[in-house]
């Protein structure tokens, strides 16, 4: 006890001793400057410039264009980019698969497969847009069966005691 109580009163005193920083002129040996230190104060001083740093240098890179150059972080302008190009390309899909329908179209016309009465151009665009699939997102009578037997499972589970299994001593 004696002991842990004299190594803090060592390290208090090293951490608290005051300290003179004297920068001195090399030739005239005058006082340039002078400055009055502890260990601790030191450490202070140094762990709060490193947080500075860090942190300006964190604020640096997140709201500055510099974030675009690090790996694997994409910039704004190519995010929008890609935006766009995606969009395009789906509408030029859709007008390729137009243009193929009429295409057929005109051909079964002109190999005598359609009369030519029947051609209409707007019915065939109508045909090429596929109407969106309705889904039956309700419960069958299968899964409400499995959901009440599985209740019924849990609320058995939770009314059995729970029995505690003690570790066998050697």
């Amino acid at each position: 006890m004696a002991g842990k109580r004299l190594k803090r009163k060592k390290l208090h005193s090293k951490l608290f001793t005051k300290n003179r920083l004297v920068i001195l002129n090399e030739d005239t040996f005058e006082e340039i400057f002078s400055l009055k230190l502890t260990l601790m104060n030191v450490f202070v001083v140094a762990t709060l410039g490193a947080l500075f740093l860090i942190s300006i240098t964190t604020f640096i890179i997140a709201f500055t264009p510099l974030r675009e150059y690090i790996p694997g972080y994409s910039s704004s302008k190519l995010k929008r980019d890609a935006t766009e190009l995606a969009l395009k390309s789906d509408s030029l899909l859709i007008a390729l698969k137009k243009n193929e329908a009429y295409i057929q179209s005109i051909q079964k016309v002109l190999n005598g497969e359609l009369e030519y009465a029947k051609f209409n151009k707007d019915s065939i665009l109508v045909e090429t847009e596929a109407p969106s699939p309705k889904l039956d997102v309700n419960a069958s009578e299968k899964e409400l069966l499995l959901r009440t037997k599985v209740e019924q499972e849990e609320k058995k589970a939770s009314k059995l005691p729970q029995t505690k299994v003690q570790p066998t001593k050697k």
